[in-house]
């Protein structure tokens, strides 16, 4: 299980501030509790900023300074994934590079030069997909090229894209059925997804995040972009994750149990 925490991105209002005042303290001290909660890579994210490329190189060094992890470098500019992939310490994440043809002759050329791991969004000129079969057959051009220029299938992050349950009742089950059958097809290629887009305008927005990413998890869905700070979900992952087969002798649950970082 792939577990990246989202909390330093600056399409939060408190972390454009962080940025904008150049808060060193608390961004790494943010970045420190996500990775003590169990985050495995950190999300670091700029683009609100006046200087996108240059608070990124500078938030890749900040958090690279009190975390032993690997980030997750999110932009929706190329220049600015370069960027924060030039000073990563450790084997990066991006996100992300999609089948539009602009942005994946933009982002292609990064992949190549930092073999990163790779968020690859399954849409194309066609926009947000709508069923599982758009989304399958965005998922193979997707699989099929990154892996022509020699990304490991287990290195590709294939998102679905979720959309807002409050504006379709059947936008989770496009998911759902979406993330069954890539899974099928691609046992080694991982499944993402950034958790909170489903509750997107509901009440009650935790509630809905925690249920969707426990029934994802049953269907194979393996990783996720979410809030590590919220020990209810953090917990329930933990559980799902064992129910689902992927802790050998449910040793991390156990482990976590006694730790005291799960609980019912």
């Amino acid at each position: 299980m792939f577990i990246i925490g989202e909390l330093i991105n600056s399409t939060r209002k408190v972390i454009s501030q962080a940025i904008e005042l150049k808060d060193k303290v608390y961004l790494q001290d943010l970045a420190r509790r996500q990775a003590e909660a169990g985050a495995q890579y950190i999300d670091v994210n700029a683009a609100q900023g006046g200087n996108e490329i240059d608070d990124m190189m500078w938030l890749v060094d900040l958090i690279q300074d009190v975390v032993d992890i690997p980030l997750c470098i999110d932009s929706p500019s190329a220049a600015a994934l370069e960027a924060g992939l030039s000073r990563c310490r450790k084997k990066a994440m991006i996100n992300s590079i999609s089948g539009e043809s602009i942005r994946w002759e933009e982002v292609l050329p990064i992949i190549k030069r930092y073999q990163p791991k790779v968020v690859a969004l399954c849409m194309d000129e066609s926009g947000m997909p709508e069923t599982a079969e758009d989304r399958l057959n965005v998922a193979d051009k997707l699989v099929a090229g990154l892996v022509d220029v020699g990304v490991p299938e287990n290195d590709i992050f294939l998102d679905p894209l979720i959309k807002p349950l409050g504006v379709n009742h059947l936008y989770g089950q496009e998911v759902f059925n979406s993330t069954l059958a890539m899974r099928t097809k691609y046992p080694q290629v991982h499944i993402i997804s950034g958790l909170s887009n489903v509750s997107f305008g509901m009440p009650e927005r935790r509630l809905l995040n925690r249920a969707f990413m426990v029934m994802s998890v049953a269907l194979g869905m393996d990783a996720f972009i979410l809030d590590p700070l919220d020990p209810t979900l953090m917990s329930l992952l933990t559980a799902s994750t064992a129910l689902a087969g992927q802790d050998e002798y449910c040793m991390d649950y156990i482990t976590s149990v006694r730790s005291g970082k799960v609980k019912a």
